[in-house]
């Protein structure tokens, strides 16, 4: 009894200890800053959470206070922020995890960083509840709160960093939820908020553990070529160096590798190899203005001087420096063609740009003069209260369903910006890929429900142009012009969306009212009653989505009600019968097939799908194997195509059915995102029984007996069977789309594999 005693206390000791070392770590980097030095309420913030956590240990094992800590620590050694912060990213989980509340907190600490701790709370728990409206919601919440004080923004992102980086105890489901979340709003948001190192790591870190091979293999492939690297980048450099040296300034000289998640989202969609992508390595100077009013200048002295060196790219010059991004970004991009052939990127910037690319707003604090305490925001800060204002507009008119409401803020908030001036010579900064009628309505939205046309550069143009950088827009208005349906098809921006999506409504809800009314009649006459129930029969039958759509159709007498509606509603209806998705043709492999003969689909294949209906008790933690005897009671829904082979993953559909995606498929982020407790891990257990669709498009450079090279590759050499061929010549190039019955992603990248090495053949990529 007395040695097990001894263990407990020998284990309080060292876990103590852990603790003290990681604080004393924490206070030593806040000191190292060049912060003023509050270093009593950040202690008295440590001990206080201390106490709180006591007892309480994460699923490492390690104590609950450890966590803090290192958000803190975040906070301050990679996004430079001061003592407020510090102190409520210690307390950041006090009020939610423990007795305490917000007033304890703000008699303890003072407003500020109760406020912050408020905020904290009111968003924790990851952005997404269970339900999307719920997930909406909190999200609303969490922009609301960074409109009263951004640092609790900055200090949630730094939660998340530390949340993925311990990661790994997590059970594969909640794993591909967080990691799906972390891709869908945290790494923009941290984008968007200059934090360009954390960005990366968050991107790095959820292809990590949604494609833990392929990041394995990307890995290998970036330190097997870092010898070849780093002699270009020293060939590169050095007469870079000598012209620098020359014109007398201090400066450093780093290469910058393109991440993992980067090449491999090149990957997927330039559908190249690794060897492939040409600008995995970049080079950035960082140079000490001799004069502080010089710095812009100076970059472009470097500019020049290089570019006498290197034969630079004409269309890739990017300023930065005259135009900042809304995020505070500052830097001159140019590309230079190096002697062994091969473009590479230079980003010039100064010690100040660095320091702001690296940490975003929470740089920008430091540098500014004259205002209040550090992270108070201050009209100073005019791109982050123009960004700020942009979401409280978002917010005033939100869309009633919660996905779009999410996609309108991703639209508006992580679109890379282009500039556009007024008539009268303004500058606005509007989101890249932005139509003149976004223009409009950004202006004013009398201006936007009114526009008939535009003129650009002094030219007529209609309402779904999209504007360049450096246009000069003039929008042409008319009174007798109303909101269009149509419009919503091409504006971009949240602002122009939000503002016609509320005037249809209003103008919606009339013709809605109307159609109510009609189904009301036709349901009173055949004695039933508006249930929900009835609405969801009638879309079915219509194949109408949403009951507002149905009752809208009803209203314009796009839909008259007749017998057919009745008899559905009486249950009479003939049932539609579901099938698989039309890609999905797997039949049984039975031995070799002869040459040319066309596989035979599996009778089962477009019968009735019997899909697997889960129970309420159903443990999501346990992953879900797809066999040969189970593969027909999933659902493959036709936006990824998934193949055996594919890192995929499954999702509880409303039926309770399960469907299978692509884990890098774009609806799957968006379920990861809004419905991450209906996720599963799934896995393949498939032993080459079974064939399934594959498309492939070729491209290349025609000869004599091309297509009987290629056809003769896919049939004899891999004994595929080529299920439809589709080819084309026009001016010396071929083009082909080939639909191929395989077993598996193996089968699929060894066709690939071989179809590039035959003579002439340029591209060879899956389509979905």
């Amino acid at each position: 009894m007395g040695e097990q005693k001894l263990t407990d206390t020998e284990r309080e000791a060292a876990d103590a200890k852990m603790v003290d070392d990681a604080f004393k770590r924490l206070l030593d980097s806040y000191l190292a800053s060049p912060h003023r030095k509050k270093v009593d309420i950040i202690t008295k913030a440590f001990n206080f959470a201390r106490q709180a956590h006591k007892g309480v240990r994460r699923l490492s094992g390690e104590p609950y206070i450890m966590h803090p800590i290192a958000v803190a620590q975040i906070a301050s050694t990679e996004m430079g922020l001061g003592s407020t912060s510090i102190s409520a990213a210690l307390l950041h989980d006090v009020v939610e995890d423990t007795d305490y509340t917000v007033e304890d907190i703000e008699n303890m600490f003072g407003p500020k960083i109760a406020q912050i701790v408020d905020g904290l709370t009111k968003i924790s728990g990851g952005i997404f509840g269970d339900k999307a409206s719920a997930q909406a919601e909190n999200f609303k919440k969490l922009l609301l709160m960074m409109s009263d004080d951004i640092r609790v923004i900055l200090i949630k992102i730094c939660d998340r960093l530390h949340n993925m980086r311990t990661l790994d105890g997590q059970p594969p489901n909640k794993r591909y939820k967080i990691a799906g979340e972390t891709l869908y709003i945290y790494a923009p948001l941290a984008n968007r908020l200059g934090l360009n190192n954390i960005k990366t790591e968050l991107e790095n870190l959820s292809f990590k553990f949604e494609h833990p091979e392929q990041y394995a293999v990307i890995e290998e492939k970036l330190a097997s070529t870092q010898e070849s690297r780093d002699e270009l980048f020293e060939k590169f450099t050095a007469p870079i160096r000598e012209a620098l040296d020359k014109m007398g300034f201090q400066y450093q000289i780093k290469a910058r590798v393109k991440s993992p998640y980067s090449i491999w989202n090149k990957m997927q969609q330039k559908q190249v190899t690794f060897d492939q992508i040409y600008d995995i390595l970049a080079v950035r100077i960082i140079f000490k203005p001799k004069k502080k009013e010089e710095e812009v200048n100076e970059c472009f002295n470097i500019y020049v001087a290089i570019s006498q060196i290197y034969k630079s790219h004409p269309d890739r010059l990017r300023d930065w420096v005259n135009h900042p991004k809304a995020n505070g970004y500052q830097a001159l991009h140019v590309t230079l063609m190096s002697k062994q052939g091969k473009w590479i990127e230079v980003q010039i910037r100064s010690e100040r740009m660095d320091e702001i690319a690296e940490q975003g707003f929470a740089a920008h604090w430091k540098y500014k003069d004259g205002v209040g305490p550090v992270g108070e925001i201050s009209e100073d800060d005019g791109e982050l209260n123009n960004w700020l204002r942009t979401i409280k507009e978002i917010l005033d008119d939100p869309q009633p369903d919660a996905m779009d409401f999410l996609d309108t803020i991703k639209l508006n908030l992580f679109a890379s910006e282009i500039f556009v001036f007024t008539p009268k010579g303004e500058i606005k900064t509007m989101p890249a890929g932005c139509t003149a009628l976004d223009f409009a309505f950004q202006i004013h939205t009398f201006l936007g429900s009114h526009c008939i046309g535009a003129k650009v550069n002094h030219k007529l143009v209609p309402l779904s142009h999209k504007l360049s950088s450096g246009d000069q827009v003039e929008i042409l208005t008319s009174n007798s012009q109303h909101v269009q349906a149509s419009w919503i098809n091409f504006v971009y921006t949240a602002k122009a969306k939000t503002k016609i999506q509320a005037i249809l409504r209003r103008e919606g809800r009339e013709v809605q009212k109307r159609g109510e009314e009609i189904l009301d009649e036709f349901l009173k006459r055949n004695s039933l009653e508006l249930t929900f129930s009835v609405l969801d029969k009638l879309c079915s039958l219509h194949e109408i989505d949403k009951h507002e759509q149905l009752l809208q159709a009803l209203g314009e007498k796009n839909i008259i009600l007749g017998d057919q509606d009745l008899h559905e509603l009486l249950g009479k209806g003939k049932k539609k019968e579901e099938t698989t998705k039309g890609w999905l043709r797997y039949v049984p492999f039975l031995g070799k097939q002869k040459k040319g003969e066309k596989a035979k689909d599996n009778a089962n294949a477009n019968a009735p799908a019997d899909y697997m209906v889960l129970p309420e008790d159903f443990n999501k933690k346990k992953p879900i194997y797809i066999t040969d005897e189970n593969i027909h009671q999933f659902v493959f829904k036709s936006c990824c195509h998934p193949i055996p082979g594919d890192d995929v993953l499954g999702y509880i559909d409303g039926k309770n059915h399960i469907e299978i995606h692509k884990r890098s498929c774009r609806v799957a982020s968006k379920l990861k995102s809004s419905y991450g407790n209906r996720i599963l891990d799934a896995k393949w257990d498939m032993h080459k029984h079974l064939l399934f669709d594959a498309t492939l498009s070729i491209r290349g450079i025609d000869r004599i007996g091309m297509l009987n090279e290629v056809t003769n590759l896919i049939s004899e050499h891999f004994d595929v069977n080529i299920h439809k061929l589709t080819i084309s010549c026009d001016e010396g190039i071929f083009s082909g789309v080939f639909e191929l019955l395989i077993h598996d992603r193996a089968d699929l990248e060894k066709i690939i594999k071989g179809l590039k090495t035959i003579k002439g053949v340029q591209e060879v990529n899956q389509t979905v």
